[in-house]
């Protein structure tokens, strides 16, 4: 049992270490990427659950208006829509972005631009008033990624 236990574990860790993509900062103001831990509207990470769902993404502090950061070098591929509650109007944007080798959604984002690259340190748009929909929740912007995995790794 040893003897298959510490090869895995060094595969493991190679394919951790290969893999190596982090997020630079993604909201001005947050220069450590923070994370939303929990508040009166629940818990922002991965798999916390929401009502009969769980929650698929990861959310990252950023308070309303801030301006919202590329990462990385990306690649803007379309605007998106959130919600279809048109109580939730004010928050009901985001853009589907590409680069390092992943797919991923920000929610909560008015993008300056919805087509085009954007280089690390740029910015994509604007935190949107989120504040305005869900009062006292910590404000932030969630991360998802196309295939729905666990985005914590990269951060």
């Amino acid at each position: 049992m040893r003897s298959v236990v510490a090869p895995l574990a060094a595969l493991l860790a190679v394919v951790c270490v290969c893999d190596g993509v982090k997020f630079g900062q993604l909201c001005s103001g947050n220069p450590n990427n923070n994370r939303r831990s929990s508040d009166r509207w629940g818990q922002g990470h991965y798999g916390a659950r929401r009502g009969g769902r769980d929650h698929q993404g990861l959310d990252i502090v950023c308070s309303d208006g801030s301006e919202v950061i590329a990462p990385f070098d990306v690649t803007l591929h379309g605007k998106l829509t959130v919600y279809s509650d048109t109580r939730k109007a004010a928050i009901n944007s985001g853009i589907n972005l590409r680069g390092a080798g992943l797919c991923f959604k920000l929610f909560y984002v008015n993008p300056d631009r919805t087509s085009g690259s954007v280089r690390k340190g740029e910015r994509i748009g604007t935190m949107l008033p989120m504040q305005s929909v869900y009062p006292e929740i910590t404000s932030h912007v969630h991360v998802q990624m196309c295939d729905r995995s666990d985005p914590t790794g990269y951060f």
